[in-house]
């Protein structure tokens, strides 16, 4: 298949693409680079992509209507895989209008190019950032998601609505991923995990918010990887109107589905650090700070409907992904 990567260079986007080249996939990769951190590591994720063969890359803003309408004049893609987006709670604080460009008007842009072609399956990334103030746990996609707090949380939301009318519109088999809180090697260096790694090699404090009382259900890149591939190879067959029965069945024509993918074992903050000191074999200091403007106090994911559908539970434990993730920054920092 000729798949159409976009955030190629990112986090994700990186590690998805390595495993589907490694398959034997033809990937058309697109990435703006943006600067929001560090684009060495963007580029140092590339460089090992276009080594390859079968990868092709072209620098695109997905915000920008008319170049995005000539990528898909030039290329005809049977899978779309939507990774591309402006990453960040506390961020989207300083910067709305980045979140607006990106994660709504880019994806328009992406899926006015998908209408005019044959898409066997769009699979775009959402958020568990989507469950905002929900208490009910675990978050399951069927939940009530009408009350993010925060931007980028709106953003996620408004993708997965729009999304689901371009579905119903046009015909597009469509799959959106609530992921939560991804992490390890070649990860981003605005996450958490990475910054607490960072400053405990330099014998700085980390800052713990909401005073290590947060709870986040932490999953392993390949395990997302996995769900990504999995869920890529089964496009949704039936409508809305035909998967789900009972008084609440939703007058849908659309081939779309939601799932979540989450490790499925909430860790509570202090505990993860505990992991971490005990992988880099350093103790920390911590500055304990009350939660942030826009955070949640925790997430929990329901993946019953991965399991049924696909197959798959993510299921790396953290002290493995936590090693995983030490032993490459070493190496890449030369530590």
């Amino acid at each position: 298949m000729k798949i159409l990567i976009t955030g190629a260079a990112g986090f994700i986007g990186y590690h998805l693409a390595r495993r589907l080249l490694g398959e034997g996939e033809q990937i058309y990769g697109v990435d703006n680079l943006t600067e929001y951190y560090d684009v060495s590591l963007k580029k140092a994720r590339l460089a090992q992509l276009q080594a390859e063969s079968n990868f092709t890359f072209q620098f695109l803003d997905l915000s920008d209507r008319v170049a995005t309408q000539h990528l898909f004049q030039d290329s005809q893609f049977d899978v779309v895989i939507h990774l591309a987006a402006q990453a960040g709670v506390r961020y989207s604080l300083q910067n709305p209008w980045t979140y607006i460009d990106s994660n709504i008007a880019g994806f328009v842009n992406l899926l006015e190019g998908c209408r005019q072609q044959d898409i066997q399956h769009l699979v775009f990334a959402s958020s568990s950032s989507v469950y905002g103030a929900n208490t009910k746990v675990p978050f399951a996609v069927t939940d009530n998601v009408d009350y993010p707090v925060s931007l980028y949380a709106a953003s996620k939301r408004a993708s997965e609505l729009i999304a689901h009318t371009y579905s119903h519109l046009y015909g597009i088999p469509t799959t959106g991923l609530r992921f939560f809180t991804v992490y390890g090697p070649w990860g981003r260096p605005d996450m958490a995990y990475f910054k607490f790694v960072k400053a405990i090699f330099e014998g700085k404090p980390i800052e713990v918010y909401n005073f290590g009382q947060m709870r986040r259900d932490f999953t392993y890149i390949d395990d997302i990887v996995e769900g990504i591939v999995r869920v890529m190879h089964k496009p949704p067959q039936k409508t809305l109107s035909e998967q789900r029965q009972g008084p609440n069945t939703p007058n849908s024509n659309a081939r779309y589905r939601l799932y979540n993918i989450g490790n499925n074992q909430p860790v509570e903050l202090l505990h993860f650090i505990e992991v971490i000191e005990a992988a880099l074999g350093k103790v920390s200091e911590k500055c304990l700070l009350p939660i942030q403007p826009g955070d949640v106090p925790a997430t929990y994911a329901d993946v019953d409907d991965l399991i049924r559908d696909v197959g798959f539970r993510p299921s790396t434990s953290i002290e493995q992904g936590i090693s995983h993730f030490v032993r490459w920054y070493r190496n890449y920092y030369g530590l």
